[in-house]
C-alpha cells in the first residue's frame, strides 16, 4: 500500500513541476521584450544605500554618475559607515553636481530600511530607481532602459541583477540560483501576480512609497525592503518586466560558501511574510521539486521495478526544464549555464534542505545586521 502511495506522490510531484514549467515559467522563456516608442525621459532619482562600501563606491559609483540620461540625481545614504566612504563621496560630489549624500546616524529600523527611507524622502523626483553600492551597470544606458518601461499604468519596473562571472563552483551555483529566482519572480509578474523585486535593480513611483507608508507593514524584519514592499504594492499597481541586457545591474558575488549561506538565510526568512497565495504557490513549487527527486530515490531503493516509471518521469521533466532554461538563460545572458542545468537542478534540492530551518525558524532575521 505504501509503495503505491509513494508512486502516486512521485507522479503528483512530477506533474506539478511540469505545470509550473510549462504553464508559468514558459511565460518568461517565450517573453518578447517590449519595444517602446516613447521619447519621454522624465527626471529620475537614483537611491543607493552604502555601509562601509568605500572600495565599491570608488569603483562603481562613476558608472552611475555618467549615465546617458538628460535629467537625474544620485542620492547615496552613507549608513553608519566607519571607513572613508564620506571622503570619497565628498570628492565625487565636487566633480558631479548631480550627486547628493546623506550621513545616516540614527538607527530605528533593522537592516537598511532607515537609510533607504531617508534617501527616498530626500529624492526630488517622482520616479525612483534603486540599486546597491556594490553593483555596476554594463553600459551608460542602464537608467534609460529601466525607465523606458515606466508608465502611469505600470509604475513598477522589475529589473534583473545577475552576479559577476568567476571560475568557481560556488559562483556557478550563485548565478544559477539567481537565474532560478528571477525565473520565478519575473514569471509570476508576467502572469499578473508579482510578489517581489530585487533592490539592486528596481524602479517605482515615490507616491507608491508614500501610500504604502514606507516599510511600516514589515518594519520589524531586517530584509524585505524589496520583496515584501513589492508584494504589498502590487495589490494596487502593475509591474513591468525589463529583460533588455542594457538594463541589467551586475553585482559582486560572495566568495565563500559560509558568507553565501548567511546571505541567503537572511533573504529567505521574508518568505513567511508573503501574501498567502504566493506562499502557497511557492511552497508547492519547492515541495514538488524536492519530492520529485527524494521520492524517486526512495522508489529506486524500495522498489527497483519502478525504474521505468522513474526514468520516464525524470526524463520528461528534465527535458522540459532544460528546454525552458535554454530560452530563459539566453534572455538572462547566462548561456554558459545551459549544459549544467541537470546537475544544478538536482543540487538545488540540497539548497532547500540546508535553508529549510531558516524559513521555519525566522526569528534570527529580526536582529539581522545591515548588508
Amino acid at each position: 500500500m505504501w509503495l503505491e502511495v509513494l508512486k502516486l506522490s512521485f507522479i503528483l510531484a512530477t506533474a506539478l513541476q511540469l505545470f509550473f514549467w510549462a504553464a508559468l515559467f514558459s511565460r518568461l522563456a517565450f517573453f518578447r521584450r517590449k519595444q517602446t516608442n516613447s521619447t519621454s525621459e522624465p527626471p529620475v532619482s537614483i537611491v543607493i544605500c552604502a555601509r562601509n562600501e568605500a572600495d565599491a563606491l570608488q569603483r562603481f559609483l562613476p558608472k552611475i554618475l555618467t549615465q546617458s540620461y538628460p535629467e537625474y540625481e544620485v542620492i547615496v545614504v552613507n549608513d553608519h559607515s566607519f571607513d572613508n566612504s564620506e571622503a570619497i563621496l565628498l570628492d565625487f560630489q565636487k566633480k558631479y553636481p548631480i550627486l547628493h549624500f546623506i550621513n545616516e546616524s540614527n538607527k530605528e529600523l533593522p537592516g537598511k530600511k532607515d537609510a533607504l527611507t531617508k534617501g527616498i524622502l530626500a529624492a526630488k523626483n517622482e520616479i525612483l530607481l534603486l540599486t546597491d553600492a556594490d553593483c555596476f551597470p554594463v553600459n551608460p544606458y542602464w537608467l534609460k532602459s529601466m525607465i523606458s518601461l515606466y508608465s502611469e499604468e505600470n509604475p513598477i519596473v522589475l529589473g534583473f541583477s545577475p552576479y559577476e562571472k568567476e571560475k568557481s563552483l560556488l559562483n556557478y551555483f550563485i548565478r544559477y540560483e539567481t537565474a532560478y529566482t528571477a525565473t520565478q519572480y519575473l514569471s509570476f509578474a508576467l502572469a499578473g501576480m508579482p510578489y517581489m523585486g530585487v533592490g539592486r535593480n528596481l524602479a517605482y513611483a515615490k507616491k507608491i512609497f508614500i501610500e504604502q507608508k514606507g516599510f511600516q507593514k514589515h518594519q520589524h524584519i531586517a530584509s524585505g525592503d524589496d520583496d515584501l514592499f513589492i508584494s504589498e504594492a502590487s495589490i494596487n499597481y502593475n509591474a513591468s518586466v525589463n529583460l533588455d541586457p542594457s538594463s541589467f545591474m551586475y553585482s559582486i558575488p560572495k566568495k565563500s560558501w559560509k558568507s553565501y549561506y548567511y546571505q541567503k538565510r537572511r533573504h529567505v526568512t521574508t518568505a513567511s511574510s508573503y501574501r498567502p497565495i504566493h506562499q502557497i504557490l511557492l511552497g508547492v513549487l519547492s515541495w514538488s521539486h524536492l519530492w520529485h527527486y527524494l521520492s524517486a530515490v526512495a522508489l529506486l531503493i524500495c522498489c527497483p521495478s519502478s525504474l521505468p516509471l522513474i526514468a520516464t518521469g525524470y526524463l520528461v521533466r528534465i527535458g522540459i526544464v532544460s528546454f525552458m532554461y535554454w530560452h530563459i538563460l539566453g534572455k538572462l545572458q547566462l548561456p554558459e549555464l545551459r549544459p549544467w542545468v541537470p546537475i544544478l537542478d538536482v543540487s538545488y534540492c540540497l539548497y532547500y534542505l540546508i535553508l529549510a530551518p531558516a524559513i521555519i525558524i525566522k526569528g534570527s532575521n529580526h536582529n539581522s545586521s545591515w548588508t
